[in-house]
C-alpha cells in the first residue's frame, strides 16, 4: 500500500512542471496573459479556501477552532511577509523578488502536504478511493499550478527557478503522505487543523498581496477581463471541487 501512495503522490507532484507550457508562450504573449492568470489564481485561491479547505476542516473541527486557526494563520503570513521584506531590503541581489512568491509558496507547500495526507488516508481506506482521490486531486492541480507558475515568475522568480522552486513545494504532497502513514494512528484530526492553517494563508494571499495589485489597473476593458477571470477562477475550482471531490 505504501508503494501505491508514494507513486500517487509522485505522479500530483509532477503536476507542478505544467508550467513548462508557459515557457513555450513568446515573452510578449506571457506577459499580456499574466494578469489574466494573476485574476484567475486570486478567485482559484479564494474558492479553495471557502469550497474546499474550510468545509473539511469543519466536517472535524468546531467552528470557532477552525476560524481560529485560520486567523492564526494570516497572522503568521503577516509576519513571514515582514520578514521576508526585510530580508530583502538588507540583500541587493533579491530586491527583484516580491514576498508575495515566497508567500505562495509556503501556502501551496501547506496544501500539498495535505493533499499527501488525503491521498494516504484514501488508500488506507481502500485502493479504489485512493485512485479517485488521486485523480481528483490531479484535475484540481493542474489549474492551481499554472496559477502559481504564473505568480513566482510575477513575483520576481526566473523561469527555470519558478519550476524549481514550484516542484520542490509539490513534493510536500510525498510528505504529507508519508507523514499521515505513520503519524496518523498516534495523532486525531491532525490534518483538519492543517487544512485550517493552509485555508487562512489562502485567503492572507488573494486579499493582501493580489487584490491590491489587480486594483492598480485602471483600463475598463482590462478591469473587466480581470473581474471575468477572477469570477472564472471560481466557478472553475468550485466545479471540481463539488463534482470531482477535490
Amino acid at each position: 500500500m505504501l508503494f501505491e501512495i508514494l507513486l500517487s503522490t509522485l505522479l500530483v507532484s509532477l503536476l507542478s512542471l505544467t508550467g513548462v507550457l508557459l515557457l513555450m508562450i513568446n515573452k510578449k504573449t506571457m506577459d499580456a496573459l499574466v494578469f489574466v492568470i494573476l485574476s484567475f489564481a486570486t478567485g482559484s485561491l479564494f474558492a479553495a479556501a471557502f469550497f474546499d479547505l474550510f468545509p473539511q476542516a469543519l466536517e472535524k473541527l468546531d467552528s470557532k477552532v477552525v476560524f481560529g486557526i485560520a486567523l492564526g494563520a494570516i497572522v503568521v503570513f503577516f509576519i513571514l511577509e515582514r520578514i521576508i521584506h526585510w530580508h530583502h531590503e538588507h540583500h541587493d541581489h533579491t530586491k527583484h523578488e516580491k514576498p508575495v512568491a515566497y508567500l505562495v509558496l509556503v501556502g501551496d507547500s501547506i496544501h500539498n502536504f495535505f493533499d499527501g495526507v488525503a491521498i494516504a488516508a484514501s488508500f488506507l481506506a481502500s485502493p479504489a478511493l485512493g485512485v479517485a482521490t488521486t485523480l481528483a486531486i490531479m484535475l484540481h492541480e493542474i489549474p492551481q499550478e499554472l496559477s502559481d507558475f504564473t505568480l513566482l515568475i510575477y513575483g520576481g522568480f526566473s523561469a527555470k527557478k519558478a519550476l524549481a522552486f514550484n516542484l520542490v513545494s509539490a513534493l510536500f504532497a510525498v510528505v504529507g503522505a508519508l507523514a499521515f502513514y505513520y503519524i496518523s494512528p498516534l495523532v486525531n484530526n491532525l490534518q483538519f487543523y492543517g487544512l485550517a492553517f493552509a485555508a487562512g494563508g489562502f485567503l492572507y494571499i488573494a486579499g493582501t498581496d493580489l487584490l491590491p495589485e489587480l486594483h492598480r489597473e485602471e483600463e475598463k476593458l482590462k478591469s473587466m477581463i480581470q473581474l471575468a477571470a477572477i469570477l472564472a477562477g471560481i466557478v472553475v475550482m468550485w466545479l471540481l471541487i463539488t463534482n470531482l471531490g477535490g
